[in-house]
């Protein structure tokens, strides 16, 4: 179902269109190639000696067995890399191999490179080590008690982003202070407040990493690995390497699923490093106990938060406190706790909010972003804090929302002024598809949450080259990562601009070398900037083309137009010439035509005094969600069963929706895993999980028919009016399942997962009372 904006109805041949994803028959053959696939002849086989406690200094370690074992060609550990070198993206507190110490269970301690995998195996098996055993943290807020073990005692010495406020186990402290939340509190009256919990979830992906790397003979480092993020991982590996960007090649395969957790080093710097050591060409794939151990997953947090609202409903005052855990290394988290403060205030027109947002070290594995970082656990709190004041003051919970959500023109958490506004066409499109006021039986029930959601930022960049078959190819360091935003959204994009047909398209994507630069698959970015940059580049392909057309037709270039893949004179349209023909003159008689494009979200105005130690002070473009779930409860087991789900999303304008339909699907699905079973669980700094057998993922036995509702409230910058689409399916189906629990059971639940073992607690102390 699409519903669009009536006054921007575009006329159009291929975008909007329901076409198929070029990468598609590939894939659907098995001849498409991700990075498990690679192999090479002679190669040699990584595999990595990690952690076996979550804290503790290491007193002795012995690779010398390891080293002499046949087939074994290195070694590598700390004592290879300078003491000085740290890296990360906006704090640089991780390093390549623990030194002195291990802070989390499965920290990478030595590299090795064998003739097979099995070798490697079993060499890794010889390594000594002794370590002394260290106080353990994993609750981020014992962490932040006074006297708490410093996990990096050296923390001042770390260098990062100016604008990170840091201090003891504290790896960034964002804050927002709008309008007198103090005073709205005095003011209001009733005054809520609530403490949530979520748990650490990793991204679920079936390819786990996977890379391979080779030095050529200038000396330049080829890296080919399943990374989202070519373009971003040369900085930490120039760092690591003591190289040049210039001689480091990044090459992205095919992404068996990122999610944001492949955006980070996960494989990239150890083949790298053992490729120049061994002057061979190594490669590493994770298996999926290191992938649970060792990746880069979401993190826990605590929540607490409080509102304050009038007798009429009208919600003035939002305090929040955030408590992200970060794990033994700051990764993504220093700017996942700036998303997850502007989140707190949600998707109503709160004037007066005061929220600070932490994340914190703790003796995990560090954090990374993960599909909506910051969001999913932090709408969970606000949606549900919602529904609990709905009821306790006999609220309807559905107007509730409407009265308060934002509106064209209101103002966001951090002073920016918000357009393109659909809050309230997609509440009301949710709560009639899904009937939220129709009788239920007993233990039924449905739930409700609404989003705003923001389009990531970063330069994009993007050739079209035209070929002399009247084809073209895109040239992007873009890179499609499954959700089609590249194969389908961009490809369509360029058609478009250019009256081809998609199969006219051919991709070239995700090399550092052969393609412009591109901030990575991440933030539901892709189709809005690459998008832009290739329609910028394709339209001056086209510029090309008539201004050709017109000299070799003797016909002034504004009386001309390409269509159906041919110029053509508009008052006589039987005086045309193909796109091929054209096509092939220029390559003998003036060049060929390349086009060129480039773009990057301008920065949005915001008031810079009400943030503080953010590093993401706004909702870029942002798009407006609403999704509601109807649950069933066994009331003899707590076993929650979805049997209906219903999103609304504000797309834009869906440039293929059945790929948008698509991701809502997907994030929902995810989402869905996330609310009722999927958590890596630690016990004393181990995780107990590591393997898909007790990792509950759902499977489509567990997922309902998901019902989706397309809104095109146009964008006034992305490509034909486009929002970001990919990552806020995922943010609201914990908050809406959960809602829906309570709705069943009268109680609500303040910890993800909401298992079966905790409704039935619930279930049973309420019938106590």
């Amino acid at each position: 179902m699409i519903t669009k904006d009536k006054e921007k109805v575009q006329e159009t041949t291929v975008v909007g269109k329901r076409l198929n994803r070029l990468d598609g028959p590939d894939k659907v053959t098995g001849k498409f190639v991700y990075g498990a696939d690679l192999d090479a002849s002679g190669i040699l086989h990584c595999k990595v000696f990690r952690s076996s406690i979550p804290h503790g200094r290491i007193k002795r370690l012995d690779i010398s067995k390891a080293l002499a074992y046949p087939g074994v060609r290195a070694i590598m550990t700390a004592k290879d890399i300078p003491a000085h070198i740290r890296y990360g993206h906006t704090l640089k507190d991780e390093v390549v191999f623990a030194r002195d110490y291990v802070r989390y269970y499965g920290e990478a301690i030595a590299a090795l490179a064998a003739d097979t995998r099995e070798i490697a195996e079993k060499a890794l098996n010889l390594i000594e080590i002794e370590y002394e055993p260290l106080p353990v943290i994993t609750d981020p807020e014992e962490a932040l008690k006074p006297g708490a073990p410093l996990l990096h005692p050296d923390w001042k010495e770390y260098t990062g982003n100016p604008a990170l406020i840091r201090y003891d186990n504290v790896c960034t402290h964002a804050s927002i202070d709008l309008g007198d939340v103090e005073k709205a509190f005095e003011e209001a009256d009733y005054v809520f407040e609530d403490r949530y919990t979520s748990q650490m979830a990793h991204q679920g992906y079936l390819e786990a990493r996977a890379g391979m790397a080779h030095v050529e003979a200038d000396g330049t480092v080829v890296i080919t690995s399943s990374t989202q993020n070519p373009f971003g991982l040369l900085g930490n590996l120039s760092e690591i390497l003591q190289l040049p960007t210039s001689k480091i090649r990044v090459i992205s395969t095919g992404v068996g699923g990122g999610f944001g957790g492949k955006l980070d080093l996960g494989v990239e710097h150890f083949v790298a490093l053992l490729a120049r050591k061994t002057g061979r060409q190594v490669k590493y794939l994770w298996d999926r106990e290191e992938e649970m151990k060792a990746a880069a997953p979401r993190e826990g947090s605590v929540i607490y938060v409080k509102t304050g609202i009038m007798k009429d409903g009208t919600i003035i005052a939002r305090q929040g406190k955030v408590i992200l855990d970060a794990g033994a290394y700051s990764g993504d988290d220093t700017v996942i706790a700036s998303v997850a403060a502007l989140v707190i205030r949600g998707s109503y027109n709160i004037p007066n909010v005061k929220v600070d947002s932490l994340a914190v070290y703790t003796n995990k594995a560090n954090c990374g972003a993960y599909r909506g970082p910051g969001a999913p656990q932090t709408y969970y709190a606000i949606e549900s804090h919602l529904d609990k004041i709905a009821e306790k003051l006999n609220f309807d919970r559905v107007e509730l929302r409407k009265q308060n959500a934002l509106k064209n023109g209101d103002l966001g958490p951090t002073g920016q002024i918000l357009e393109s506004v659909s809050m309230e066409e997609t509440i009301t499109k949710v709560v009639e598809k899904i009937e939220m006021d129709q009788p239920r039986p007993k233990y039924t029930g449905r739930g409700l949450s609404c989003a705003i959601w923001t389009s990531a930022g970063g330069s994009s960049c993007a050739y079209v080259q035209l070929n002399d078959d009247g084809t073209v190819v895109l040239i992007t360091g873009g890179k499609e990562i499954g959700t089609g935003a590249i194969t389908m959204g961009v490809a369509q994009i360029v058609a478009e601009e250019l009256g081809l047909d998609i199969t006219d398209v051919r991709l070239v994507t995700g090399d550092t070398h052969a393609t412009p630069f591109d901030f990575g698959a991440q933030g539901g970015r892709t189709t809005f900037n690459v998008g832009n940059a290739a329609q910028i580049a394709a339209q001056d392909v086209k510029w090309q083309v008539l201004q050709a057309a017109s000299e070799k037709m003797n016909i002034p270039l504004e009386s001309l137009e390409l269509q159906n893949k041919k110029v053509y004179d508009k008052d006589n349209p039987t005086t045309n010439i193909s796109l091929a023909e054209i096509a092939a003159d220029r390559v003998w008689n003036g060049g060929p035509i390349l086009g060129r494009g480039s773009f990057i979200i301008q920065p949005t105005e915001y008031d810079t005094s009400t943030i503080k130690g953010g590093v993401y002070p706004v909702f870029n473009f942002p798009s407006f969600h609403t999704h509601a779930a109807e649950v069933e409860v066994d009331p003899d087991t707590g076993e929650v069963t979805v049997t209906r789900y219903v999103a609304a999303q504000d797309v834009g304008f869906a440039i293929n929706p059945t790929g948008a339909e698509g991701q809502i699907t997907g994030g929902v699905v995810q989402g869905i895993g996330y609310a009722l079973s999927e958590e890596i669980i630690y016990k004393d700094g181990f995780v107990l999980n590591p393997n898909m057998t007790d990792y509950k993922m759902p499977t489509i036995m567990d997922v309902p028919r998901i019902e989706t509702i397309l809104v095109e409230s146009s964008s006034k910058v992305g490509p034909y009016g486009a929002k970001g689409v990919g990552e806020a399916p995922i943010i609201l189906p914990a908050a809406a399942i959960a809602n829906a629990v309570a709705d069943a059971i009268g109680v609500h639940i303040h910890d993800l997962p909401i298992t079966a073992e905790k409704v039935l607690k619930a279930i049973k102390q309420k019938q106590d009372k």
